[in-house]
């Protein structure tokens, strides 16, 4: 799940009244209970609402597993653990599950003797519970694996054995999900990056892993995993006792499931992280095949690796922005057959469960995505396929409302024709060969294989055969791939040579990369060897010197190239070189590179996210309005770091285009300041009396004393906030007078309410003009208006769900239709571009339940923030206004 965002503050009151949902367009009927009308589903498919643990003061649920019984077992995100008994499919909807909070050893509530779990399994006659908590009080189990057990036979959970403590940051990027293993003997278990990777008796990943970035170092300007160090999130393999550990894969940001297909090969759903998006080192959310020892490149800040980089795996799809939760295959659902080979991943952001369809190709495979099961809001938690074949979701986390749904196939599900090892293609099956040999075990068999298969043109059997090399010892392949001339077989062999290698190594594996013609190489071979300069630089820097002048010689007549990617390896290298004209030339590339418009293509685009959460969908559409040019971005933290070959008129032209970048371009929230953290690296290399004016040129008086934000935004709250119910507000602001008119004028503009809305003809016109709101309506109105924006939506501000016939939905506010097509607005910041949708593609039609005011936003603010801000709501922005007088005076 995602770190909270600021988001622009729309307040939708005019017209306050409900909009049934619009006339249908085919035979589908509504229910009559919204929790279940908002969801849509594909044909043939029936949900259920089983039960909202909300109501029942239950906590938000975000993990579930079954029990040997048949028994769902689930936990609240911060509290117990709770076992269900489930009525069958199609039981009369008064028919409710029983629930039973399991009470774990001899503890009194409030105290919690089992639970805050972001995993569950139910394996080996116990239950594992993966713990993700601070020890306090209430819970005094720290972050960790559990084992509890129920050893007398009376069906109740007595014994608790700590299976590991994991050390780092518990919180959402802590531990998370478990699951079988394919042969049933072992469990498998996911973590995301704030947690250490604990001593492993094996490592299939080599424990060599470093930043392996010259890229100019700038960490998450608001502090987001700074001290977080290679290798991010991670993948382990234990026994069932927990006694043998071996870590299967790493280079995570946030993984929280994990899934096996039939064939026994591994999957997962790894995150964005969303501050970064409109810069180069932004990933989208991803679906990986974690094959053995694999690496997926995550760094903390802006280090993070290209996906091409040949020492980590690329995606086997990219899906977009959101918030992964859970992944499960639909092996034993009782669906359709193309269903019940799909890869089901949950978004918990924009309330999304995709059906990722994958197909063997070469080592791994081609996806393709349908959006399987949506609604808004729906934030999806965890999810399974129930001993009944049924799929069974939860939503919730972070507190949130919390619902039970069982969606079930009401049709004759088809077989499935079972995928073999056998039927995979040869290239998977000469992976899995070379996977054999993950192991310090020394083989000339193995290096046999794995020669033969450096040069291999799969990605995943190449990857698969350098890492062979190091796990074998170094003596025994050192010489031959120094010496080998098949210049691919050389630059893979090199590279695992660098990993493992030292400081004696770095002159030979300099000067044997450089026998390499480089012009006859591929462009991927030239990419890949470019990443073997680096790494080499990066980890034997010092021991390199004697040799740099004539790397630089090597390298400088191929820069530019044609080709984006080997631009910025090219860049990164001389100007890390020193070359004499690395900083001309990368100059030269910034004020004319464009965008690669395929790089990392995602499935879903980010203007179809909009509508669908408010809390991140505005901080999309005000960023889709002016991207950054990510090419460019990346050549200016290049320049950041460039240490000589300044002159006079290079500063000038690089400062002008930082202050350009930061005053025309908006980004995820982390832009400026990352902007501003290439600007001062390159603020410390001018001479002192030069620093003020470059200072100024650069845009230094335009930013916040921190460089994080523009300093035109304005005051911000001094809180401290809370999370405002309209009973706690109301009387605050019931007796409103000499308030502080500059303040509450602030506070307007801090909780970004002018983005989107006009009052005394300034602000935005997304919203309804607000400069009558408070003779229209009373404080308790506008009150519940901006803290439940979604209990009641303007007619004239909702947004359409637009159910389409061949699945999938776009959401979006209909601005006009004819007899043909519906016209939709889906960017808030843009809303004359208009999507035509044809209607005869449209199945079906409904109001979407979600404002696209994001709930809350004066939760940033104390009591007195709120009453000025009240105050200079309910007076129009109009100083003279009684609410800003005294009392005396407004008497007079």
């Amino acid at each position: 799940m995602k770190t909270f965002q600021s988001i622009f503050f729309i307040i939708l009151l005019t017209g306050i009244s409900f909009s049934c949902a619009k006339k249908e367009e085919s035979s589908r009927q509504l229910t009559g209970i919204p929790k279940i009308d908002k969801l849509k589903l594909p044909d043939g498919f029936v949900a259920e609402l089983l039960y909202s643990p909300g109501e029942m003061d239950q906590g938000s649920w975000v993990a579930m597993t079954f029990d040997d019984k048949g028994r769902m077992i689930t936990s609240d995100q911060y509290g117990f653990l709770y076992r269900l008994e489930l009525p069958p499919i199609g039981s009369d909807t008064s028919v409710k599950p029983k629930v039973e909070k399991l009470i774990i050893g001899d503890i009194a509530e409030p105290q919690v003797g089992m639970g805050y779990a972001q995993g569950l399994l139910y394996a080996f006659n116990s239950l594992y519970v993966m713990v993700n908590h601070h020890s306090n009080e209430t819970f005094t189990k720290s972050t960790g694996l559990y084992r509890i057990q129920d050893l007398d036979g009376d069906d109740q959970y007595e014994t608790v054995s700590t299976i590991r403590l994991l050390e780092g940051e518990p919180g959402e990027h802590g531990p998370h999900s478990m699951k079988l293993s394919p042969d049933g003997q072992s469990i498998v278990l996911a973590a995301g990056n704030h947690v250490d990777v604990p001593e492993m008796d094996h490592y299939r990943l080599p424990r060599v892993w470093r930043e392996d970035n010259l890229f100019p170092l700038i960490k998450d300007p608001r502090g987001h995993a700074n001290n977080r160090e290679a290798p991010g999130g991670w993948i382990a393999k234990i026994d069932p006792e927990g006694k043998n550990w071996e870590l299967i894969a790493a280079g995570f940001r946030n993984e929280f499931d994990i899934a096996y297909n039939e064939v026994g090969d591994l999957f997962t759903y790894d995150s964005d992280m969303e501050w970064d998006f409109g810069m180069p080192w932004y990933r989208p959310t991803r679906i990986l095949h974690v094959t053995s020892g694999a690496e997926f490149g995550w760094r903390t800040g802006n280090s993070k690796w290209s996906p091409e980089f040949p020492d980590n795996l690329p995606a086997v799809l990219n899906i977009g922005q959101g918030s992964p939760t859970n992944v499960m295959f639909g092996t034993e659902a009782k669906f359709p057959a193309q269903y019940k080979k799909a890869l089901f991943a949950f978004d918990w952001s924009f309330g999304i469960i995709y059906a990722i369809h994958l197909t063997p190709s070469g080592a791994s495979y081609e996806a393709t995505a349908e959006e399987f099961i949506s609604g808004s809001p729906l934030p999806l938690t965890d999810g399974t396929i129930g001993p009944d074949g049924a799929m069974y979701f939860a939503t919730g986390g972070r507190r949130l409302e919390s619902d039970l749904y069982r969606v079930y196939y009401k049709g004759e599900p088809e077989a499935a024709e079972p995928m073999e090892v056998a039927d995979l293609p040869e290239a998977a099956k000469t992976r899995r060969d070379l996977e054999k040999y993950h192991s310090k075990n020394a083989s000339s068999e193995g290096l046999d294989l794995a020669w033969a298969n450096l040069a291999h043109a799969d990605r995943f059997v190449q990857y698969a055969a350098r890492l062979v090399l190091e796990h074998q010892p170094i003596e025994l392949w050192k010489s031959k791939a120094l010496n080998e001339s098949d210049p691919v077989k050389k630059t893979q062999a090199v590279l695992a040579l660098a990993r493992q290698g030292k400081d004696t190594d770095a002159v030979p594996m300099l000067r044997s990369l450089m026998e390499i013609d480089y012009s006859s190489l591929s462009e991927k071979a030239k990419g890949d060897l470019l990443r073997a300069f680096e790494v080499i630089l990066y980890r034997y820097d010092q021991a390199a010197t004697p040799i740099k002048a004539d790397l630089v010689a090597y390298l400088n007549p191929n820069f530019p190239a044609k080709d984006n990617l080997l631009n910025r390896s090219l860049a990164v290298l001389l100007t890390h070189l020193d070359a004499p004209d690395a900083v001309e030339k990368t100059l030269a590339l910034l004020k004319n590179a464009k965008d690669d418009e395929n790089y990392q293509k995602t499935v879903t685009s980010s203007s179809e996210l909009i509508f669908r959460n408010p809390q991140y969908g505005l901080d999309i559409a005000n960023m889709l309005a002016n991207v950054p040019p990510a090419q460019q971005t990346y050549f200016a933290t290049v320049l950041g770091g460039a240490n000589s070959g300044w002159t006079e008129e290079t500063r000038k032209e690089y400062f002008s285009w930082i202050k350009n970048a930061l005053t025309n371009y908006k980004g995820g929230r982390s832009y400026v300041g990352f902007l501003d953290r290439a600007r001062k690296m390159a603020l410390a290399k001018v001479a002192k009396e030069d620093f003020d004016r470059f200072d100024e040129l650069s845009g230094g008086k335009l930013l916040t004393s921190s460089g994080n934000d523009l300093a035109g935004e304005g005051i911000q709250p001094e809180g401290p906030g809370r999370r405002w119910t309209v009973e706690e507000a109301l009387p605050l602001v019931d007796s409103l007078q000499a308030r502080d008119f500059v303040k509450g004028k602030a506070m307007y503009a801090a909780t970004l309410c002018q983005s989107c809305h006009s009052m005394q003809g300034e602000g935005g016109v997304i919203g309804p003009d607000l400069t009558q709101l408070g003779s229209r309506f009373s404080k308790k109105d506008i009150l519940e208006a901006t803290i439940n924006p979604s209990q009641t939506i303007s007619e004239q501000y909702h947004a359409t769900v637009f159910e389409l016939k061949e699945g999938g939905s776009i959401v979006g506010r209909l601005t006009d239709e004819d007899g043909a097509n519906y016209y939709v607005s889906q960017n808030p910041f843009a809303p004359d571009q208009l999507r035509k949708i044809p209607k005869n593609t449209v199945a079906f039609t409904k109001n979407s339940e979600v404002s696209i005011m994001l709930p809350g936003l004066i939760n940033r603010l104390n009591e007195e923030e709120l009453k000025d801000l009240m105050a200079y709501l309910i007076s129009g922005g109009n100083e003279n206004h009684p609410v800003f007088q005294s009392k005396a005076t407004a008497q007079k």
